[in-house]
C-alpha cells in the first residue's frame, strides 16, 4: 500500500496503556527518540500491539509544528530536536524538512511562520506533534 503521509518513522512499542476507549502507545523511534501515540482500543486489538512490536509512525506534514527550542508548560507530548535540512517556499506556506536522529520529518507551516522563525537550512528547532496525530501501521 501506497500512502501520501511524508512522515513515516520506525520504531519499537515500548508501553501500551489502555483506557475505556483510548490506549496510548509509546513509541522508541530508531533514532532512540521516544514518542507517544493516543489511538483507540480497537485499533491497538486489531493491530496486535504489544511491547516489542514493530511499528511505522505516521505523521502528517500538517500536523507538525515547529519551535526554535524545546517547549516547557505544553500538552503536546511529543518533541523530537532536530536540525532544518531544506525548505521549499511559496506564496503561502513553506514545507520545512527537519533531520531528526533516525530520519527527518516535513512540516508545512505558513510562509508567514517560517519567516517569523528565521527558519533557514542549518536551523535548530523542534518538532512538535500532539498524540492523537500520530497514527501507526505495523511493520
Amino acid at each position: 500500500m501506497s500512502l501520501s503521509i511524508r512522515n513515516q518513522l520506525p520504531g519499537t512499542v515500548t508501553a501500551v496503556t489502555p483506557g475505556e476507549a483510548m490506549a496510548t502507545v509509546r513509541i522508541r523511534l530508531a533514532g532512540g527518540q521516544d514518542l507517544t501515540a493516543a489511538i483507540t482500543r480497537e485499533a491497538v486489538e486489531d493491530l496486535g500491539l504489544t511491547e516489542g512490536s514493530a511499528v511505522r509512525a505516521l505523521v502528517k506534514s500538517t500536523e507538525v509544528s515547529l519551535a526554535t527550542g524545546p517547549v516547557e508548560g505544553l500538552s503536546i507530548r511529543n518533541q523530537l530536536p532536530g536540525t532544518v535540512t531544506g525548505m521549499a517556499v511559496g506564496g503561502a506556506m513553506a514545507s520545512v524538512t527537519v533531520g531528526v536522529e533516525g530520519g527527518e520529518l516535513t512540516a508545512a507551516i505558513t510562509k508567514d511562520a517560517a519567516e517569523d522563525l528565521g527558519l533557514s537550512a542549518g536551523s535548530h528547532v523542534v518538532a512538535l506533534v500532539k498524540s492523537t496525530e500520530v497514527s501507526l501501521a505495523t511493520a
